[in-house]
């Protein structure tokens, strides 16, 4: 396999709601194994994400898991997801779906630059940035 870049997301207990809205915007194959399967005998801890895997089938690749056990969760604004390419390969779809019920930083339009680009935090509180190249 060749080296990759993945972003991995860390959630405090909504992992699972999280990772099945990535995938129905981003379409793919889900991957999910908790912490009960993997023998944490800690009831409260057997259903919590302790990871996650989506592809897609444009290659896009996101993990997740829930906070591990003894784990703090810091959520912050110092990571932001970012995708970018070109008319008619689907971002502007993926946009709508990533912006509804969130917060709108800078909305999706034509940017000075020549782009259409947005940038958003969806209801999980992830920050994204959608770059559709020159539109």
């Amino acid at each position: 396999m060749a080296s990759q870049l993945n972003p991995y997301l860390t959630f405090d207990g909504n992992a699972r709601q999280a990772m099945e809205f990535y995938q129905s915007v981003l379409g793919g194959e889900l991957k999910i194994n908790t912490f009960g399967e993997f023998g944490n005998p800690d009831p409260a801890l057997a259903d919590l994400v302790m990871h996650a895997n989506l592809l897609s089938p444009k290659g896009y690749h996101l993990m997740a898991s829930d906070s591990a056990p003894g784990m703090t969760l810091n959520p912050g604004n110092n990571v932001t997801i970012s995708l970018s390419g070109d008319p008619g390969e689907g971002l502007e779809e993926i946009w709508d779906k990533l912006a509804d019920g969130g917060e709108v930083h800078v909305p999706f339009e034509k940017q000075m630059w020549g782009d259409t680009f947005g940038q958003c935090k969806d209801t999980f509180g992830i920050q994204w940035m959608v770059d559709v190249v020159g539109s």
